[in-house]
């Protein structure tokens, strides 16, 4: 069941991407409006996911993820049905709203109750909703309208809402009683646990780098090497499968390892990745989102799943509120400065601008590993 909550949590996160050429043309806006509806959604899951440390002791971990689901398919729903873009902006916050409490109320119940394996796959099936998505608006837009393609999706999420609520309890087998006794702590009684503002400036430049990906490689493989746009488009799509099949390979090792040695695994393969990004080489260049996406496999995973291990369960529903906070931050605002930046300077600093938050990631996880072992 959790599982299938983080396909649904995927499937709407690949959506407007690959539906935004038709989208922009049908309501009459400019191409870069969609970076508008990206901030409301972003916006929204900021502050749910600040929120959902409160609301899971209040609700309980499977209600609000039931919740959630049925909020993000009524929003998708009005996606469908929106005719004028201030529509779009309107039903960008419930989904927005709605995404941010699903990611950090099931980050936490697993981080707690399984291990980093069943982490890992949970990530993975997040990979598999963004994959699915693309290929309902491309039978959308070749068959029908874009508004289909999100109709259909809402349809699916509102399928998987009615299976979580009619198997809600499952959820029973790991009913907790510190659910309610625990104390939620404030976003400054957090920030004062020592070790969290490290991990929090280490996860805020993980999703730096990981979003930088997701948005900017088939620029990258134009601008900086020449590749055709259509071989360029087909190759942004190499990262997704690279960190999709990375993490359902990680799933079968990660319990062997530990979070920690798998978070150090995955940075010296994320590195040899950018490295390949600079050789003048198609297939090499080719190779390098694949095997950069299989180094970040492991990293987000393990950092979320070692949470209540270093700080403990009654603080980790507070700290990965903030963590899903901090990733959002970075992976909304950081993508655009290396925009202005590959505009203004050159698109070729892109392994640099990567190298310098993988490397500031695995200095600040490595720092809140020390800091949380001298306690």
């Amino acid at each position: 069941m959790i599982y299938l909550a983080f396909i649904s949590l995927g499937l709407p996160d690949s959506l407007l991407g690959a539906g935004w050429p038709a989208m922009h043309v049908y309501l009459d806006v400019p191409t870069p409006y969609m970076g508008i509806v990206s901030m409301v959604v972003s916006g929204g899951t900021i502050i749910s996911s600040l929120m959902s440390d409160k609301l899971t002791r209040k609700l309980g971990t499977r209600n609000v993820t039931v919740i959630s689901v049925f909020l993000t398919a009524f929003a998708l729903l009005g996606f469908s049905f929106s005719t004028e873009f201030w529509m779009l902006l309107v039903f960008a916050v419930p989904y927005g709203l709605g995404a941010g409490c699903i990611d950090a109320a099931l980050n936490n119940y697993v981080a707690i109750h399984y291990t980093s394996r069943h982490m890992s796959w949970l990530h993975c099936f997040w990979g598999v909703g963004t994959i699915i998505s693309p290929f309902v608006m491309k039978y959308a837009l070749t068959h029908h309208v874009w508004s289909t393609g999100y109709l259909i999706v809402a349809v699916m999420q509102l399928v998987i809402g009615f299976i979580l609520l009619f198997t809600m309890k499952a959820w029973n087998v790991n009913k907790r009683a510190d659910d309610k006794k625990a104390e939620h702590k404030g976003l400054l009684e957090t920030l004062r646990i020592k070790g969290v503002p490290s991990l929090l400036i280490g996860f805020f430049a993980y999703c730096s780098a990981e979003a930088t990906a997701m948005g900017w490689t088939s620029t990258y493989l134009v601008e900086a090497h020449h590749i055709s746009a259509q071989r360029a488009a087909g190759a942004a799509s190499l990262f997704f499968i690279g960190i999709t099949v990375g993490r359902f390979i990680s799933g079968f090792i990660m319990n062997r390892l530990g979070d920690r040695k798998m978070i150090i695994c995955g940075t010296c393969t994320a590195l040899v990745g950018i490295v390949l990004m600079s050789v003048p080489s198609e297939s090499a260049l080719f190779a390098a989102f694949v095997v950069f996406g299989l180094g970040c496999a492991p990293i987000y995973p393990c950092i979320i799943h070692s949470t209540p291990d270093n700080f403990g369960k009654e603080n980790s529903g507070s700290i990965i509120g903030i963590q899903m906070a901090s990733a959002y931050v970075g992976s909304t605002f950081m993508p655009p400065v290396f925009g202005l930046l590959g505009n203004y300077v050159s698109f070729g600093l892109m392994p640099l601008y990567m190298l310098i938050f993988i490397a500031l990631m695995i200095g600040m996880t490595e720092t809140t590993f020390r800091t949380v072992r001298q306690r």
